[in-house]
């Protein structure tokens, strides 16, 4: 690193462990830095013509900007993360304020569909199966589509209107297999934000996990930047816990310490 971009991330660091306004002086003891504190402050100054540190009146100390810690992040969050501690990941999401979406990733192929005395129709996935009303275009329709996973189906029942169809898989699809941990947070940030009823209910449905790829999410990225505020960031991973494959996506604030979060839930 060159000078400035030391200093920016020095005070990105303080800011993030403190949550408020750092000054030159502050921060020069922090961490033992060697630059005086009017270097410092000069550096501080282009920080601010660059866009990447804020000041609310001449005499306070800088906060680091929405970009800033955007950039900050994209460079130190790692997309591959393996093995998670669920119980860490547990304590850790609600201890910072984070809300973290899990869901599980074993594809479920629909194998055959059996007409039960033409009054309901049994459709039988790898490890489960759901029944719903007869319906003779219906029966020859899904006949066709066995070999394809439930996702899929899911798809088309939603594209062709097969109501009940689509109720009973997405049913499933929701009550096995996700779950949101600190919801409470992820709660607050819609009320604060006043987020579309349609964006809340896909997150609280899993929807949104569906066709997630792995990355960080900022406002105006993807589905995702549809819901996020400036100041919030999503993170999407593949992950191992307790033996199964989940999707992984925590969403918080751009100013929490995610450093000390991934250390905490690696195993």
């Amino acid at each position: 690193m060159n000078k400035k971009e030391f200093l920016l991330d020095s005070i990105i660091r303080a800011y993030i462990q403190h949550l408020e306004p750092i000054g030159s002086g502050q921060l020069k003891s922090m961490y033992d830095i060697s630059y005086s504190p009017a270097t410092i402050r000069g550096y501080f100054k282009k920080l601010g013509d660059e866009g990447y540190l804020a000041q609310e009146h001449a005499s306070s100390g800088r906060t680091p900007t929405t970009e800033a810690l955007k950039e900050y992040w994209a460079s130190r969050v790692e997309e591959q993360l393996d093995f998670v501690d669920y119980n860490k990941l547990n304590i850790l999401s609600r201890q910072l304020g984070m809300s973290v979406f899990l869901k599980e990733q074993q594809k479920q192929v629909l194998n055959r569909v059996l007409d039960i005395e033409g009054i309901y129709l049994l459709l039988e996935f790898s490890s489960f199966s759901i029944t719903i009303a007869h319906n003779s275009a219906l029966l020859k329709f899904l006949s066709d589509m066995c070999g394809l996973d439930a996702l899929s189906i899911l798809d088309v029942a939603k594209q062709v209107g097969a109501t009940d169809l689509f109720i009973e898989l997405d049913k499933y699809i929701f009550d096995k297999g996700f779950e949101i941990i600190n919801v409470k947070s992820f709660l607050r940030l819609c009320v604060d934000y006043d987020l579309d009823e349609i964006y809340i209910n896909r997150f609280l449905h899993g929807n949104v996990m569906d066709k997630l790829q792995n990355g960080i999410y900022y406002n105006g990225t993807g589905e995702l930047g549809a819901v996020l505020p400036h100041s919030y960031m999503g993170i999407a991973h593949d992950v191992i816990i307790n033996g199964k494959n989940y999707k992984m996506l925590v969403v918080g604030e751009l100013s929490k310490d995610y450093d000390y979060f991934y250390k905490g839930i690696s195993r």
